[in-house]
């Protein structure tokens, strides 16, 4: 009896040892979680952002903004060719920046979570792309966009059935490597892993961005404006929906208390600048008085909820206004 108990738990480490050495199973559509996306992006990964594409397509403002969108008629056009609708397919989109910020042309890579078939989206990537190159890289077929001069290539790859992988070539590779174990992924990364811990993770959009030291040192010293910003390390942000509001926030983390105080200060008073902007449009001091700005010990937050109501009269505003003769054709 001993033996036969030994026997199977010899079998379960192999097996268990068999699938560690396996390639990770990819998060599957319809039942993929954010955190899943997530551990696909690479150790290397400075920054990243994760987008609940189902979520902004199933809300009502949405879904009435794309049915009476002018460009709807092309909205329905990529649904016919693609087989995807964006409002009921596409599931999540992540990217990873695995260059520092303020760097002319890091790497990086968006994973897209979604239903798709293949062959209608390899047709439309080719009659939009033109000619594609194409390579074998760990046992899977990387697609590569001609590229211009002086700029990184860009790939692309059908991971899975639910997920679609693109980027910098460089970035691209270093994904398939964490797909297939054979890479650490960004939870393996301390600044990263801490700070995703620490964000708004049901948010609509959520993420954040290590800032090396030096990064903001340089660029305060290039504007004494900046003084009070050199000491950020890292910043987050949200972007969400509740109530009708459409709520956004972003956080600059700062271990410096007083620096920190200096920057509520100081983005305080470019808030102010506004005002007599705000005087001549008062939609722009409607949405200047749904920004908050404040300072803490360890971060400066800068917050704003803006109704469903002020976004379209926005929307209005921000519209290019037709020539006089087209109007005067439309009333005849």
């Amino acid at each position: 009896m001993k033996r036969i108990a030994a026997s199977a738990l010899a079998i379960v480490f192999v097996l268990v040892g068999l699938m560690s050495c396996s390639k990770a199973t990819a998060p599957k559509a319809g039942s993929a979680k954010a955190t899943d996306m997530l551990s696909l992006l690479p150790v290397e990964a400075k920054g990243a952002v994760v987008v609940d594409v189902q979520r902004i397509m199933q809300n009502e403002f949405v879904q009435k903004s794309i049915a009476e969108n002018e460009d709807k008629a092309k909205y329905d056009e990529f649904v016919q060719t693609t087989g995807i609708d964006p409002q009921q397919d596409i599931f999540f989109f992540v990217a990873a920046m695995m260059g520092d910020i303020g760097q002319k042309e890091p790497d990086g890579a968006g994973l897209v979570n979604l239903r798709y078939n293949k062959d209608k989206v390899l047709a439309l990537a080719k009659k939009e792309g033109g000619e594609l190159g194409q390579e074998e890289y760990s046992g899977l077929t990387v697609y590569r966009v001609a590229a211009g001069e002086d700029k990184k290539p860009m790939s692309f790859v059908f991971l899975d059935e639910s997920n679609i992988l693109l980027g910098t070539d460089t970035a691209v590779r270093k994904v398939i490597d964490v797909y297939q174990k054979k890479a650490d992924n960004i939870w393996k990364s301390e600044d990263m892993s801490t700070l995703l811990k620490g964000m708004s993770t049901t948010a609509m959009v959520w993420g954040g961005f290590a800032i090396p030291p030096d990064a903001m040192k340089q660029a305060s010293s290039q504007n004494p404006m900046l003084s009070a910003f050199s000491d950020i390390r890292s910043i987050v942000l949200s972007f969400d929906y509740k109530d009708k509001n459409f709520l956004a926030e972003i956080k600059a983390l700062s271990p410096d208390a007083a620096k920190n105080k200096q920057m509520g200060d100081a983005l305080n008073g470019f808030k102010a600048l506004g005002a007599g902007a705000a005087a001549q449009e008062p939609l722009f001091g409607e949405v200047l008085n749904r920004i908050e700005i404040s300072s803490a010990t360890d971060h400066v937050r800068i917050a704003a909820n803006l109704s469903e109501e002020l976004i379209k009269s926005l929307g209005e505003k921000m519209k290019p206004k037709k020539p006089k003769a087209e109007l005067d054709e439309n009333e005849n």
